[in-house]
């Protein structure tokens, strides 16, 4: 073999069945799978040769720096756990395939960026790149590769054919570590305003990840919860517009004559006795007892009004984003079933 031919051309298993990057970027398996033997790759990777190791196992078949793909491409084979030389990635497929990354999910800020945030650095601004790998695999984090231990691996995205972790996940990892509250606002802001996920998701992660006791999270996890209300209210406004129901009070508390006060709602339909709320409520480590005690002042509220003959219909943020048809089939079921139904106790309405 001399210098300019990267893989032998008597190789006994040819390589025009691989994608472009991964002609570009193997592993030392994949390489023996081929027909080279480890002392072809060690000189083919001397100084000034045509190859080179770019991580442990991982080698780059051209001079120069990597591109960003293949960066990502030598980072996941690095973390993935090895398939058996030959076995392609898709079970029973009559071709092999370009192979897949069992136990090996991008995270971080690479895991944002690939998903399309504006407020990360590009790819190849990043020193380096994190890998989500089991808790019990033995693999040390090196070079460009942060390896990340967990207990469950989150189900990946693909994203441009890579393994990528959900936004939610992919936040807490990197909201790890970062220490200027500027750049976590920043991120959170992004993640919800872009539409990207819901605050309650985000809270969650942060929550499992134990980050909310850190102060500058905990001030941007507030930005965060106030900027996804006014985005689902903003929500519930073009339900009502986009699918025709009739005109609402809008944030309103209601109050017994003379009595009590029954609460606040988001909207209100006074002739059929039907309230909307948003359930906005978000998990926060720490906080179980606050959290069951507002689910149970959700409760008796709903409780209450019911007794009154008010309906409520209580709709989550997500709901509004990714169904916002079949919620306002549901809240226009109920304003149908109003004529059905004995009529209401007297209610003072007020702007809120």
């Amino acid at each position: 073999m001399n210098h300019n031919t990267p893989v032998p051309p008597l190789s006994p298993r040819p390589l025009r069945h691989l994608s472009e990057v991964h002609r570009r970027v193997m592993t030392a398996a994949q390489l023996k799978s081929h027909g080279i033997p480890a002392a072809e790759m060690n000189d083919q990777c001397r100084p000034g040769g045509p190859w080179q190791q770019i991580l442990p196992g991982v080698f780059l078949l051209h001079p120069g720096p990597p591109t960003s793909e293949e960066r990502l491409h030598a980072v996941l084979m690095y973390a993935a756990r090895e398939r058996s030389p030959g076995v392609p990635a898709q079970p029973n497929a009559d071709e092999p395939h370009a192979p897949a990354y069992p136990e090996a999910v991008i995270t971080g800020l690479a895991a944002l960026t690939l998903h399309g945030f504006s407020a990360t650095p590009p790819l190849t601004a990043l020193d380096t790149i994190d890998v989500l790998v089991p808790r019990l695999r033995r693999l040390r984090s090196t070079g460009c590769v942060r390896i990340l231990r967990t207990s469950a691996l989150p189900a990946p995205q693909q994203v441009t054919g890579l393994p990528v972790a959900p936004v939610p996940r992919a936040l807490a990892d990197a909201v790890a570590e970062l220490t200027d509250a500027g750049a976590v606002r920043r991120l959170l802001t992004e993640a919800v305003r872009g539409g990207h996920c819901e605050p309650a998701s985000v809270v969650r992660e942060l929550s499992q990840a134990k980050l909310l006791s850190h102060p500058h999270v905990v001030d941007a996890v507030d930005s965060l919860l106030a900027e996804g209300r006014a985005i689902a209210e903003d929500r519930l406004y073009e339900m009502v517009h986009a699918h025709g129901l009739p005109d609402p009070v809008w944030n309103v508390d209601l109050r017994l004559p003379g009595g009590p006060h029954l609460g606040g709602l988001d909207a209100y339909w006074p002739e059929q006795a039907v309230a909307v709320e948003l359930d906005t409520r978000a998990p926060r480590q720490g906080h179980r007892q606050d959290d069951d005690a507002l689910w149970s002042e959700y409760a008796r509220k709903r409780e209450h009004l019911e007794r009154l003959g008010i309906t409520v219909v209580y709709i989550t943020p997500k709901k509004l984003r990714d169904a916002m048809e079949q919620q306002a089939a549901v809240v226009r079921t109920a304003l149908m079933a109003a004529a059905d139904r004995d009529p209401a106790a007297y209610v003072v309405v007020l702007p809120r």
